[in-house]
């Protein structure tokens, strides 16, 4: 995110937590932005629409007595979130951190909380499936382990410089047991990042307990990065399986233009399903603190269906400043 503006200010520990023990900076950061987006069928050309950057994150730490270090994160986001029922609430995702080099890092989050599986990342493709999803064109909508609301999140201590152990914890709530992941990263290879994640899914629903698994390769070689990824959604009821597959390859054609291609591809469980396709090219370049990004993306099958009212096109536009 491109910070904007930045306002430091003093903050008293009751910012932080309930009891004054430190004093701590807290900072606003933001990004102005102007979307554009359009997308067409053979059902239909929907309308136009524009939209502008409308986040803040507070951020803030201080260091205890003991060496240890709290920090705070908060997310303003108008109408992204319902949560307690609130109509256009202006709350996302918050979060508290407590960390030292010698126990790792534990983060607790109040909303928005990560699974092991979840905190890999979307597709390398970058979730075009999202634009295409049930909201918009009544396409597919990935399921995800995602930790959610007051779950965990540790990252351990670093024990091998080109390796990083995350675990996670869903805790057990009034009707479901509580979910564990545990994560890898490598980057022992000069350009390459892998990782790998695996997290369990436990819901009340019948035959939708199992768990989750993902993989992310990422390499980088002179001005090109390949990159591929898989998520695996396995659970008790074949037609509630997922599996998403999604590759890409970026260009650097300066240090300030970059291109790409990426497919991304999601097959369901249900009977009679048929592979939702993707891909699309992007391009990015950046220039005198402005950066002007354009894609265009095409989804076939969208619904995992082959019906021709479920192939779509789609444009977008973005100045960031």
């Amino acid at each position: 995110m491109n910070n904007f503006k930045k306002i430091g200010m003093t903050a008293l520990a009751a910012s932080l937590v309930s009891t004054s023990v430190f004093a701590g900076e807290m900072s606003v950061a933001g990004s102005a932005s102007i979307n554009f987006e359009n997308h067409s069928s053979t059902a239909l050309s929907e309308a136009k629409t524009f939209s502008m950057g409308n986040q803040l994150t507070f951020s803030g730490s201080g260091e205890l007595d003991n060496g240890m270090t709290v920090s705070l994160s908060f997310v303003l986001d108008q109408g992204d979130d319902g949560t307690l029922s609130l109509t256009n609430s202006p709350f996302d995702s918050h979060s508290v951190t407590v960390s030292s080099d010698a126990l790792g890092t534990l983060k607790f989050s109040g909303e928005g909380g990560a699974s092991a599986t979840s905190s890999i990342g979307g597709t390398v493709g970058g979730n075009m499936w999202d634009n295409f999803n049930a909201t918009k064109q009544g396409g597919v909508t990935l399921t995800n382990s995602a930790a959610g609301n007051n779950s965990f999140f540790y990252t351990l201590p670093s024990m091998i410089d080109t390796v990083a152990v995350t675990a996670s914890l869903k805790p057990q709530s009034a009707t479901t047991s509580s979910s564990m992941g545990f994560g890898l990263s490598y980057t022992g290879v000069e350009g390459l990042t892998a990782d790998y994640a695996t997290t369990d899914v436990d819901t009340p629903e019948a035959g939708t307990t199992g768990d989750e698994t993902a993989w992310k390769l990422s390499y980088a070689i002179g001005s090109f990065t390949l990159a591929a990824s898989n998520v695996e959604y396995d659970v008790g009821t074949v037609s509630n399986d997922q599996s998403t597959d999604s590759y890409k390859v970026s260009y650097s054609v300066t240090d300030d233009f970059s291109v790409s291609y990426k497919t991304e591809e999601v097959s369901s469980g249900k009977a009679a399903a048929v592979d939702a396709e993707f891909e699309g090219f992007s391009a990015s370049y950046t220039a005198g603190g402005m950066t002007l990004s354009a894609n265009m993306q095409e989804g076939k099958n969208v619904a995992n269906t082959s019906s021709a009212a479920k192939d779509y096109y789609g444009l977008g536009l973005s100045f960031a400043f």
